[in-house]
């Protein structure tokens, strides 16, 4: 494998639509029923452009999209996908990577998340705290996530 991480553009909706779509009918099939992960991600086709306001990055393995995580300025990891088959090959800790390196320069003390079953396991093996376990609906199915932070050392 030869991962390089990059910024995205509005050019690679369709392709994180696609990871993110696999990511959760396929990669969180041991944490959440079927009926849950067609609740949470309804639609293999793309509903609509991701939020041009979130700073996204793309993790490519020979020029293939296989994973991003998006962040909105203040330390929010609004999403982080990984396709079931790159799961367990650094590519989530890359991109995670990215996102503390920008949180540095960005000066920010704290990162939160609302991770899945799938994601918190990841989070926590990187010095995450489970603040609070949540039952949120999508689509009349309730799907459990936590509310995860972390306190970054940062000198300014």
């Amino acid at each position: 494998m030869k991962l390089h991480i990059r910024a995205s553009g509005p050019e690679d909706d369709d392709a994180l639509h696609h990871i993110y779509f696999r990511a959760v009918r396929e990669g969180t099939a041991q944490f959440y029923t079927q009926e849950q992960r067609i609740a949470w991600a309804p639609s293999e086709k793309r509903q609509k452009p991701f939020d041009a306001a979130l700073i996204c990055w793309v993790a490519e393995d020979e020029a293939q999209p296989v994973g991003f995580v998006a962040v909105e300025p203040g330390g929010y990891l609004d999403l982080a996908f990984v396709l079931p088959e790159y799961i367990g090959r650094g590519v989530a800790k890359a991109l995670y990577c990215e996102v503390l390196e920008w949180a540095d320069k960005e000066g920010l003390d704290r990162l939160t998340v609302h991770a899945s079953h799938q994601a918190r396991r990841f989070f926590l093996r990187q010095g995450w705290t489970i603040d609070y376990a949540e039952t949120v609906e999508r689509n009349s199915q309730k799907l459990e996530r936590f509310a995860m932070s972390l306190m970054l050392k940062n000198p300014r």
